[in-house]
C-alpha cells in the first residue's frame, strides 16, 4: 500500500512541476537560453536562422513577383499571393503580401536582436564573434529597409521585445532612413569584402554599400548613392558575368546552373529560384505559369542596332508586336528574358493562342497573356530531382546602373564612366556600344538609363521601385494591360484592367491583425 501511495504522490509531484512550467514558458521542451549559447556551432546556428529570412525570386516573398505590380507582368493563382488585386487596386489592410512581408521581417529582425543579446555567452574565437555581430547588425538594417521600402516609415526594433513592451510606435521614413544607413555604413568596415565560395552567401562589406546605393536611389539622395555604388566599383571584387563559352550568350547562361557561380552576384539567396519551373515555365513542359509578362515590357527592348521599336514607326512596331523575335533582331536580353508564341522551347512549339493544349492562354497554370518568364528556367529543373538554383538579389549590373544614373541625376552626366559601364552592360549581352551623337543630353541619357535598367533588369523585382521613384507609378499602373498579338484578331490580347491611387499605393497597407494588436500602429493613407 505504502508503494502506491509513493507512486501516486510522486505522479503529483511530477504534474506539479509539469504545471509551473507550462505557465513560464513558451515551449517547456524547447531549448532555453541557458543551455543553447555555449558553442561556437551554437553561434553559427542562430547566425543561421538570422539569415534564413532572406527573400529568394520564386519562394520566400518571391521578389520576382514584384513584376506583377509593375507594368512587366501580371500574376494568377492567389496561393502564392494576392498580386492581381493589388494591381487593380483592390487590396486592403488584410491584403496577404502585405501581412507576410510584415511578419517575416519582424520575426527576422527579432532573431538578429535575440543574436546579437546573447552570443557573449559563447565561448568561441572573439575575432569570428566580432564579425558575427556585425553580420547580425547589417541584416538586421536589411530587413529594417526592406519594410520601410513597402510600408514607408516603420517601428526601429533594436531590441528583443516581450508582449508586456510591444506596442511600438512609427518612426518616421526619415528615421528608418537613417537608421539603415548608419548601421550598415558602421557595419561595411567590419565585414570582409569576399567569402569564400562556400560562404559567399553572407553580407559583405560589398553587400552594405549596395544596398546604401539601392536605398539612396529610392529617396534620390544621389549623392549618398553615387558614393556607396562606387565603393563597391572600387573594391574590384565583383564584375559582370562573361561565359568561357564563346558560343552561348553570357548575359542568358548568368540565370542558369551553368553561369550560377559568378562574380556578378553581390548579395544573393541561396537555392532562391529552386521552384522557378514551377513558377515561370510553360505547363505544357511540365511548368506552371504565375507570372507572365506584358505586352509592354516585350516592346521596351530595343532592336539590334539600338533601335527602339518607337523610332522605328508604327508599322515596323505592328510587326514586332506580331513577331517579337523578327528576324532575330532583338536586344538578345529579349530572347533570354521572355519565351514568345510559337517559339520552341524543350521540343514543345508554344501555342497559347490554340484551341487546344496545354499552353493555351488563361487556362489553369498557363499563361494569362501569351508570354512566359524565361529568366531563371534552366531546363535541367524540368526532370531534376533537387533544383537549387540560387537567385541574386543584387548582382553587380545594378550596381552600375545605380552609379551612373546617379551621376546623370546630379548633372555629371558628362562623365566618362557613364558611357563606359553602359557600353560594359550592353556589349556583354550583345548590344552595340551607345551612340553618343545621339545620346547626348541628360535628359537623352536618362531616357537610355531608364530603358538599359527595364532590359538588364526585367522580371528581378528593380522595377517595382523604379516607377516609383521615377513619379511614374500613376502612369504606367492604370488602365488596359495587354499580352501578345491573338493571330485570329491582329491584335494584342486584353488581359487585365488596372486601377491605381498613387496616394494609396505608392505603400503596402500595415496589416490589420498589427492595428489590432498594437493600439499605437498608425494605418498608411487610404486604407
Amino acid at each position: 500500500m505504502k508503494r502506491i501511495y509513493a507512486v501516486i504522490f510522486s505522479a503529483i509531484m511530477l504534474t506539479c512541476s509539469s504545471c509551473e512550467k507550462f505557465l513560464t514558458h513558451d515551449d517547456p521542451v524547447s531549448v532555453t537560453d541557458d543551455n543553447w549559447w555555449k558553442t561556437e556551432a551554437n553561434a553559427t546556428g542562430a547566425l543561421g536562422s538570422v539569415y534564413a529570412g532572406l527573400p529568394g525570386g520564386s519562394s520566400g516573398r518571391q521578389l520576382m513577383f514584384l513584376s506583377a505590380l509593375s507594368d512587366e507582368a501580371v500574376a494568377r493563382q492567389d496561393t502564392r499571393g494576392a498580386y492581381e488585386a493589388f494591381a487593380k487596386g483592390l487590396q486592403n489592410s488584410n491584403w496577404d503580401v502585405a501581412l507576410n512581408l510584415w511578419r517575416d521581417d519582424y520575426k527576422d529582425v527579432r532573431r538578429a536582436c535575440r543574436f546579437l543579446e546573447n552570443v557573449d555567452r559563447c565561448y568561441m574565437d572573439s575575432s569570428l564573434k566580432d564579425r558575427y555581430k556585425y553580420e547580425a547588425r547589417a541584416m538586421r538594417a536589411y530587413y529594417h529597409m526592406e519594410m520601410m521600402l513597402f510600408f514607408g516609415g516603420i517601428p526601429i526594433v533594436t531590441k528583443s521585445l516581450e508582449p508586456a513592451n510591444s506596442n511600438t510606435t512609427r518612426n518616421s521614413e526619415k528615421e528608418v532612413y537613417d537608421f539603415v544607413v548608419n548601421e550598415l555604413t558602421e557595419c561595411a568596415p567590419h565585414l570582409p569584402d569576399v567569402y569564400n565560395n562556400n560562404e559567399a552567401w553572407r553580407i559583405s562589406s560589398g553587400v552594405c554599400w549596395a544596398l546604401i546605393a539601392k536605398l539612396a536611389m529610392f529617396y534620390k539622395e544621389y549623392e549618398t548613392a553615387k558614393m556607396a555604388a562606387k565603393k563597391v566599383i572600387d573594391q574590384n571584387v565583383y564584375a559582370l558575368y562573361r561565359s568561357t563559352n564563346t558560343k552561348v550568350n553570357s548575359f542568358a547562361e548568368l540565370f542558369t546552373y551553368a553561369g550560377e557561380l559568378n562574380k556578378e552576384r553581390v548579395f544573393f539567396r541561396d537555392n532562391g529560384c529552386s521552384n522557378a519551373w514551377k513558377t515561370f515555365a510553360p505547363y505544357g513542359v511540365g511548368g506552371q505559369t504565375v507570372v507572365s509578362p506584358t505586352m509592354k515590357v516585350v516592346n521596351s527592348f530595343e532592336t539590334l542596332q539600338g533601335k527602339t521599336l518607337q523610332e522605328l514607326g508604327p508599322d515596323s512596331l505592328a510587326i514586332y508586336q506580331k513577331d517579337p523575335f523578327y528576324k532575330n533582331n532583338r536586344d538578345p536580353r529579349l530572347v533570354a528574358s521572355v519565351l514568345v508564341p510559337g517559339q520552341i522551347y524543350e521540343k514543345d512549339t508554344l501555342r497559347p493562342f490554340s484551341s487546344e493544349g496545354s499552353d493555351r492562354i488563361g487556362i489553369l497554370n498557363s499563361t494569362a497573356t501569351g508570354f512566359w518568364v524565361k529568366k531563371y528556367l534552366d531546363p535541367k529543373d524540368r526532370n531534376g530531382a533537387s533544383p537549387s538554383l540560387d537567385y541574386m538579389i543584387i548582382r553587380y549590373a545594378e550596381v552600375l546602373l545605380n552609379y551612373v544614373e546617379a551621376l546623370v541625376e546630379l548633372g555629371d552626366w558628362q562623365n566618362a564612366d557613364v558611357i563606359k559601364h553602359l557600353n560594359d552592360i550592353r556589349t556583354r549581352a550583345g548590344m552595340p556600344v551607345v551612340d553618343v551623337t545621339k545620346y547626348n543630353t541628360q535628359e537623352k541619357l536618362r531616357q537610355l538609363i531608364r530603358r538599359e535598367r527595364t532590359a538588364e533588369l526585367a522580371f528581378e523585382g528593380a522595377r517595382f521601385y523604379d516607377i516609383r521613384r521615377w513619379d511614374m507609378l500613376g502612369d504606367v499602373m492604370n488602365g488596359q494591360v495587354y499580352g501578345a498579338v491573338d493571330p485570329a484578331t491582329g491584335q494584342p490580347v486584353l488581359v487585365e484592367t488596372r486601377s491605381c491611387n498613387v496616394q494609396r499605393d505608392f505603400r503596402y497597407p500595415i496589416p490589420l491583425n498589427e492595428l489590432l494588436a498594437n493600439p499605437k500602429m498608425t494605418q498608411n493613407p487610404l486604407y
